[in-house]
């Protein structure tokens, strides 16, 4: 089991959920972040005087999936948020030790779907 967290430009869910669900991964929490990484966020001119908003708007995907699923989903989410532009976003994969669905008490890769 894989815990695949991705971090995406915002206008992109709509691409990327559509991905994952064309490879059968319906499971997929997104929350609301803020971050930067190489471009260290967005530098505009406000009346003559140069600012930089350190931090930017993006979302963070958290899905979980068994191990076959792990190369597709990593696929969906490229397909779904790449545009070629710095700020793309990244895809971290983690070992999941342990998945536990509350409403039967399944536990491992049954309880993940």
């Amino acid at each position: 089991m894989k815990l695949i967290i991705a971090i995406i430009q915002p206008y992109k869910l709509e691409e990327v959920k559509e991905q994952l669900y064309k490879t059968e991964v319906n499971l997929l929490t997104v929350s609301e972040v803020l971050g930067h990484g190489r471009q260290r966020g967005v530098t505009e001119i406000y009346r003559g005087v140069k600012e930089t908003g350190n931090l930017l708007k993006k979302l963070r995907l958290e899905i979980a999936v068994n191990e076959e699923f792990v190369e597709p989903t990593i696929k969906a989410i490229i397909r779904g948020a790449k545009t070629g532009e710095t700020g793309d976003g990244k895809i971290f994969v983690l070992d999941l030790k342990e998945c536990v669905r509350i409403r039967t008490e399944e536990r491992g890769s049954s309880a993940i779907g």
